[in-house]
């Protein structure tokens, strides 16, 4: 119960943020208020996503209900962190590279989206063998996106 609890804080939560993030850039008064939200959404971003890994990977489970709350967190939390790229935020972990060759970055994040879209509906599906096929692709989108963007 207290999971189905955080799922929805966290969903209701996410989903305000959802709604204000296209007007998210705007909102940041300093650079370190987008990097702290960029961090925050890929904390909570990186929480589902590794939930969904380790019963992908056979360390943890299959549960095919948590799965799916997992899922429905992530299809929300995969669209927010992109508000807080804009001109001037630059800072915390992210490399220079992001601003300047914002098309790139734009074209990883778009990947990344539609992957995480995949792993959400194989997720969902309650079939083990979907979501061990969609978390790979997805994986490699974090990857590819890190070693290009991200200081160690």
């Amino acid at each position: 119960m207290r999971f189905k609890n955080l799922v929805a804080t966290t969903l209701i939560g996410s989903t305000m943020l959802f709604a204000g993030a296209a007007s998210a850039q705007q909102a940041f008064g300093k650079a370190e208020d987008a990097v702290k939200y960029r961090q925050s959404s890929f904390s909570v971003l990186a929480h589902h996503f590794g939930t969904l890994g380790a019963m992908a990977r056979g360390k943890a489970p299959f549960d095919a209900k948590v799965a799916a709350e997992n899922a429905d967190v992530l299809a929300v939390v995969a669209n927010l962190p992109w508000a807080a790229f804009g001109a001037g935020t630059e800072g915390g972990n992210s490399k220079a590279a992001i601003w300047q060759e914002k098309a790139q970055f734009d074209e990883k994040q778009q990947q990344f989206e539609a992957e995480a879209g995949k792993l959400v509906a194989a997720a969902k599906s309650g079939d083990l063998d979907k979501l061990k096929a969609a978390f790979g692709p997805a994986a490699q989108t974090c990857k590819s996106c890190h070693d290009a963007y991200k200081n160690k």
